[in-house]
């Protein structure tokens, strides 16, 4: 059994209030999230200075913690404010911040006592960096996937300072995710939050010879990093980030769990090869692009690459249906994300127990008036009972696709 104390912490994006809230309720020791302003997620939903201090004070009602990222690189225009910014965070006992920009990380250390994580954008991939961020008062490295595990515990003994790696989710085809090329193809500036996910594009080639071919040439396979959790834990690895705030509260709930009960069972030494099965089963439920496992040897190829650029849903075994808002002891109130009617099987996405199904019965809209079916984005009750003891807010609902 690995030390309690080198129990890794397992990081959750949220891109808003709701996400947030269900990161933790399927298991996230901490979450990473913006206001808004100066984060590189300028698409997400974000936080409001009220949203924020609800987060904080959730998280740690829960017992987890509270990141905000201030990782976009600044001019001088944009630093306006972010010095009063940092000294509400701090106020409100943010657990750290993520920074980007020396200059944005000298500023944040001059006016405040909030602990400083050092954004993978900055590249930092080796123990000499390190040091030298170190003496900026950085007290985490969130290193880049160029960075094997092995290499990533290394700095580590070598520094003093935590580690973070991502483990999960969405990959960047450019260094680091450094890229300029949202800003000359659609004009905002991806390193301050306006990336258009240009990568993702189909492009034609025309090479020098042979014919023109179209292809998603930049696009890379998503992460996934569920059978290195126990190499990440046996070599003392602080913080393992799932990647995602762009991504739907399904995606956030099943790779939470999933994640979670890997670490547990690591930590534990008890049904292992169990948990990684059920985990990668989960994994594959949601959409997804193809998997890719390779970084964490501090190995990236071509067999990276995305080519065909396929939906993500024809990877899925199902799909978002809804989420839990409030419940009462006779209903519970889910919001939409697909069009439901009475009879189609649904499943819900227990957070500490296997997901069970259930047929949408006696559904009810928001006026108390039965319906038949209820459209996208709109709210529906339903028998708490269907949802048995999992009729609370910010579970998940999913409807299987196939399977």
């Amino acid at each position: 059994m690995i030390s309690s104390k080198g129990k890794p912490e397992l990081l959750a994006p949220a891109g808003n209030l709701q996400k947030l809230k269900t990161a933790i309720l399927y298991g996230a020791d901490a979450v990473y999230f913006s206001g808004q302003r100066y984060g590189l997620r300028a698409a997400a939903d974000n936080f409001t200075d009220f949203e924020l201090c609800e987060a904080i004070d959730f998280c740690h009602r829960y017992g987890a913690k509270a990141y905000i990222t201030i990782n976009a690189y600044l001019q001088d225009e944009d630093l306006e404010g972010l010095e009063d910014f940092c000294k509400f965070l701090a106020s409100h006992k943010a657990d750290g911040v993520v920074v980007s920009d020396p200059g944005v990380a000298s500023l944040v250390k001059g006016c405040s006592d909030l602990k400083l994580h050092l954004s993978t954008q900055v590249s930092c991939l080796n123990t000499d960096a390190a040091i030298l961020w170190k003496e900026m008062g950085i007290e985490r490295i969130i290193l880049g996937r160029e960075v094997s595990i092995s290499d990533a515990a290394e700095i580590k003994r070598l520094t003093g300072l935590e580690v973070e790696i991502f483990i999960h989710g969405s990959m960047c085809s450019s260094y680091s995710g450094f890229c300029t090329i949202s800003n000359y193809t659609a004009g905002r500036d991806s390193n301050r939050g306006g990336c258009v996910h240009s990568c993702r594009f189909k492009y034609e080639v025309k090479p020098l010879q042979g014919e023109t071919t179209t292809t998603h040439f930049m696009s890379s396979k998503d992460m996934i990093g569920i059978e290195h959790v126990k190499e990440a834990a046996t070599l003392g690895i602080d913080s393992l980030k799932i990647e995602g705030r762009m991504r739907s509260a399904l995606y956030i709930a099943t790779a939470c769990k999933a994640y979670r009960r890997v670490i547990d069972s690591v930590m534990e030494n008890t049904e292992a090869l169990e948990a990684l099965n059920t985990a990668l089963r989960e994994l594959n439920s949601f959409p997804h692009r193809d998997y890719y496992s390779n970084p964490f040897d501090g190995k990236v190829s071509q067999d990276s690459i995305y080519y065909d650029g396929t939906p993500t849903i024809k990877n899925a075994t199902s799909s978002y249906a809804g989420v839990v808002i409030d419940c009462s002891e006779k209903l519970a109130a889910i919001k939409l994300y697909q069009k439901v009617s009475t009879g189609d099987a649904l499943e819900v996405v227990h957070p500490k127990a296997s997901p069970f199904k259930f047929k949408a019965s006696n559904m009810l809209n928001i006026l108390n008036e039965p319906i038949d079916t209820a459209q996208q984005d709109t709210i529906v009750k339903v028998p708490s009972s269907l949802l048995q003891d999992a009729a609370i807010p910010n579970v998940v609902l999913r409807k299987p696709e196939r399977g």
